[in-house]
């Protein structure tokens, strides 16, 4: 019996347990896919190689498995890099698997010859090409051993097109071994230093990332919170690992938690961006960080105790050597106390907010209406710049992996890629997209392929006119009357992008009012059988200066 080289890619992803495949067919590839649905696998084709390894990306966070990206020669990998550099600066596993030219075409000037392999291979753990069509097992479960084991990331597997073609003996192909983290414990002598800091502790913080949410460390993580009774303040896609209702949450208070704390717990957070790069905490703070990746301890500030190892494990070594509460009663704290006192006054100031009545929306208006609509299960996709850095202080999350956001790599068009990968992964939940229409404008056509796998998505785009901040529509058309530049944030206003989703056979609403708004997303979660699109107007902003929690000053 023979089997094809596509045949052979197809059982190589069974074996290593590939459920589903996002991608984009077309020259060399088209036999893969095919050979891939008769195998079971379930194929999601979309319009954008971008949108698709975003999904796969997406896919491989929400599974701790790698999400599997298949395109074209040439063009399709060059934007389905976009996933590639996603998924390794997340570290979330990720195999992409592109097509290319005859091995004896190369450097011939064969139809989309590109380097691939040498492009692909900065941006990822692990870019190869197998050396014959047997061979391609092995390379296969080298790709997934490289994107899940240690510290995850991404993989790049070149298929040239002969081998796509050929055929090969079945005895001749060797299994796709199904490949296995591997988990380690941190040092005992480390984890007594890291108990000995935490116990003599006076104002302590967890800081929770989303390294935790990957790696299902929410168990151990809510037993130390509830044990040790510290404040923690989570990173936006660690929301939920600890529920946002818990009472030790010190996000409505973040700046005074890091100024005022003493001794900072790391769990799977990194010292980039998202903290400010370590420069907010306290100067005379002892700082422990916990992580799978031994190069990430210590970046940007010194580390007074490295706890190398996987999270769940090295907390609930933390949680044995603890003997208790990091004081006897942590509501008399004064720490406890002032962070308490921060986030009312915080709560106080956001409730202002949600009971603006003016028209057009703002951002906390709109968002409050949605907010008190959306079921505890929610899933929430986050995309934009001010829809999604405002979105991160108002919705709340009670359990991990609910909530997904451009991450650490900041990507604008992820959103409907990330909807559908979160979809298909949690086939009984609403999920929510609610993304700025700048970001959406990256990847709208995918909606064609959300109506098309039967996928009953619910698209909120914030709609402002602009990329941060947009012109009112008489603003706008004085400027062109007079024939002058528009500014390059400005978008045209009242786009119908809810008539886009009609137009691929979903549901596509516009509102201008909270109570229009309000009716809309009810009417949306009771409706299951398609996708919705609701085109939410708010205030466009105008001229304003760009400023974001996230920005160093």
């Amino acid at each position: 019996m023979s089997l094809s080289g596509a045949q052979v890619v197809a059982r190589a992803l069974k074996q290593q347990g590939v459920t589903v495949v996002f991608g984009i067919v077309g020259i060399p590839v088209v036999e893969v896919a095919e050979a891939i649905q008769a195998e079971g696998i379930r194929f999601i084709s979309f319009r954008n190689e971008q949108s698709c390894s975003y999904a796969a990306s997406a896919w491989g966070y929400l599974n701790q498995k790698p999400g599997v990206c298949l395109v074209v020669s040439g063009p399709g990998v060059v934007h389905a890099l976009a996933g590639v550099v996603h998924s390794q600066v997340n570290t979330w596993p990720l195999v992409l698997i592109g097509g290319s030219c005859e091995t004896t075409l190369e450097g011939a000037g064969a139809f989309q010859e590109c380097l691939q392999i040498e492009m692909c291979r900065p941006y990822s753990k692990y870019s190869a090409r197998p050396q014959s069509v047997e061979q391609i097992p092995q390379v296969m479960t080298a790709a997934f051993r490289h994107a899940m084991v240690g510290r995850p990331g991404a993989a790049y597997i070149d298929l040239p097109a002969d081998y796509i073609q050929g055929s090969v003996q079945a005895a001749a192909v060797p299994s796709a071994h199904p490949a296995k983290p591997v988990f380690a414990q941190a040092d005992p002598a480390d984890v007594a230093a890291a108990v000995e800091l935490l116990s003599a502790a006076k104002s302590p913080l967890i800081v929770v990332g989303k390294g935790a949410a990957y790696a299902r460390a929410e168990e151990e993580i809510r037993a130390l919170v509830d044990k040790y009774q510290a404040p923690f303040l989570p990173t936006p896609m660690a929301k939920g690992v600890v529920p946002d209702s818990h009472p030790r949450n010190a996000s409505s208070a973040r700046s005074s938690a890091l100024k005022g704390a003493d001794v900072v717990l790391l769990l799977g957070a990194r010292l980039n961006w998202i903290l400010h790069f370590g420069r907010r905490f306290n100067a005379d703070a002892k700082i422990i960080q916990v992580d799978v990746h031994p190069e990430e301890i210590g970046t940007n500030v010194p580390i007074d105790v490295a706890l190398q190892g996987h999270l769940p494990l090295v907390v609930q070594q933390l949680l044995d050597g603890l003997s208790g509460p990091f004081v006897p009663n942590p509501d008399s704290n004064a720490f406890v106390s002032e962070l308490a006192q921060h986030a009312q006054r915080n709560a106080d100031k956001q409730l202002q907010k949600y009971q603006n009545s003016e028209l057009p929306m703002s951002y906390y208006r709109a968002f409050y209406e949605i907010k008190q609509r959306l079921p505890p299960d929610v899933v929430f996709v986050s995309e934009g710049a001010n829809t999604m850095d405002i979105a991160r202080t108002v919705f709340d999350f009670h359990s991990p992996r609910r909530r997904l956001d451009c991450a650490t790599f900041a990507n604008m068009g992820v959103g409907m890629g990330f909807a559908i990968a979160a979809q298909l992964h949690y086939p009984d939940s609403r999920v929510v997209a609610v993304v700025g229409d700048s970001a959406f404008g990256f990847s709208a056509m995918e909606l064609e392929t959300a109506v098309r796998s039967r996928l009953p998505l619910i698209v909120i785009v914030i709609n402002n006119n602009g990329i941060y901040y947009g012109l009112e529509s008489e603003e706008y058309g004085n400027l062109e009357r007079q024939g002058q530049q528009l500014p390059t944030t400005a978008l045209l206003p009242g786009v119908r992008y809810e008539l886009i989703a009609e137009a691929v056979g979903g549901r596509g609403e516009l509102v201008k009012t909270p109570e229009k708004l309000a009716t809309a997303v009810e009417t949306a979660l009771a409706h299951r059988n398609g996708l919705t699109l609701i085109n939410c107007l708010i205030k466009p902003g105008g001229y304003q200066k760009l400023d974001f929690a996230w920005m160093s000053k």
